[in-house]
């Protein structure tokens, strides 16, 4: 949180994982949508996705991939996003 207030304009696009030491993936998400709403964002995880959508209030609008994933898979996610 503390990276994102500090060059907040600099960033167009978050990636978290789910699951996080101090605070999961989710919680810094909605941290961050109360300053930048609408931010772009893919979230990813080792576990099942439907185990996480059910669990999570993320909905299905934002992109969640499994991993372990290809570097050449996460770029081409992030510039789908990005170009969206």
């Amino acid at each position: 949180m503390r990276k994102f207030e500090e060059t907040q304009t600099a960033i167009q696009l978050l990636l978290f994982d789910i699951i996080m030491p101090k605070k999961n993936g989710q919680e810094a998400y909605e941290a961050i949508s109360k300053i930048r709403p609408g931010i772009k964002t893919i979230f990813m995880s080792g576990y099942a996705p439907d185990m996480l959508r059910e669990k999570a209030t993320m909905g299905d609008t934002i992109p969640l991939l499994a991993k372990p994933l290809s570097p050449s898979k996460l770029l081409q996610k992030v510039r789908e996003i990005l170009d969206q």
